[in-house]
């Protein structure tokens, strides 16, 4: 039997998949989604995602949140699929839709070709900048949950982002400069 996090009672390991897959599985999709920019292939990562999870559930000794532990098995695997050789050889075509928007406005689709302007651009950072990124903004994590998750010091985590930022405001304003 497990534990779910802030409860006392016990449950199923299938049952707790079940739980953590609808509690966490959407905001983990995007994150994948943010690092491959193929939802293919977001979707594959993140079924084996939850396949990790459950197989080495009995291994969780409950240091870290099942959010945090869900976080750095996303990232990992994310890494894992840009190491693969025959991924390198692709050309990825961005096609983000902001999660709960409805394509009804004007205004919103203004606003989805500049938050698929600004994904793009995080998606070309370097990995280390891109995951604080991602998880500062996109995932509302703290520094602290930053630093938990991908296990380097809280200052690497502020050193990142703000070396992140100061990348992505230059790709932006040059890639302004050519339109």
């Amino acid at each position: 039997m497990f534990r779910p996090e802030q409860e006392d009672i016990e449950i199923t390991k299938d049952a707790l998949l079940h739980q953590i897959m609808m509690k966490y599985g959407t905001e983990l999709k995007q994150i994948a989604y943010l690092y491959v920019n193929d939802r293919a292939e977001c979707e594959d990562i993140i079924q084996e995602v939850f396949i990790a999870f459950y197989q080495h559930l009995d291994k969780f000794r409950h240091e870290a949140s099942y959010k945090t532990w869900l976080i750095r098995i996303t990232i990992n695997k994310c890494k894992d699929h840009h190491k693969r050789w025959s991924i390198k050889n692709l050309i990825y075509k961005s096609e983000i839709r902001p999660v709960n928007a409805s394509p009804s406005s004007e205004n919103e689709f203004i606003q989805q070709q500049h938050s698929k302007e600004i994904i793009e651009q995080v998606a070309s950072l370097s990995p280390k900048y891109k995951e604080v990124i991602i998880l500062f903004y996109f995932q509302d994590l703290s520094m602290r949950e930053i630093s938990e998750v991908l296990n380097i010091s809280i200052n690497t985590v502020k050193s990142r982002l703000l070396r992140g930022k100061e990348a992505l405001q230059q790709k932006l304003e040059r890639r302004n400069k050519h339109e």
